[in-house]
């Protein structure tokens, strides 16, 4: 039995390889996750703003943001992902746009998994460091912003 995708589009770009990012996503619930369901929404930043201040009191749009669902055992969360952001980046650090989205969707499993980078002095930047070593990815978001 199929589960329900892990990315969802607010309007699917023909650019993006969707089959290779929910390979990916995959990969992620199965590694990182333990298995547990999860959701990414790939939005725009005006979506990304109006969540943003929801949610966390800031007016501005931002590149991921993580919703943790609370259950140990259940559905992990959710993640909500910019387009917009993720090809400013892409561009910006010299790698496509799905590579950018893999960078930021491994960044939203670690929040769904609990670390946050704001207050564990380091912990989640090295194991970003790590799994992103792992898989192939560029400089993780952690490393980019500490630069």
């Amino acid at each position: 039995m199929k589960s329900d995708p892990l990315i969802t589009f607010r309007r699917k770009p023909a650019d993006l390889d969707r089959a290779a990012l929910e390979a990916f996503a995959e990969i992620l619930k199965e590694r990182l996750a333990g298995g547990r369901q999860f959701c990414c929404l790939i939005s725009n930043d005006d979506h990304l703003r109006d969540l943003n201040w929801q949610f966390r009191g800031k007016a501005s749009p931002t590149d991921v943001l993580s919703f943790p669902s609370g259950e140990p055992a259940g559905y992990l969360g959710d993640i909500a992902i910019s387009l917009h952001k993720a090809r400013f980046q892409a561009k910006q650090f010299g790698h496509t746009v799905d590579t950018e989205i893999r960078v930021l969707l491994l960044h939203g499993i670690l929040h769904l998994n609990g670390m946050d980078h704001e207050t564990d002095n380091g912990e989640m930047a090295a194991v970003e460091r790590q799994w992103r070593e792992q898989l192939g990815l560029p400089a993780s978001l952690i490393e980019r912003v500490e630069q």
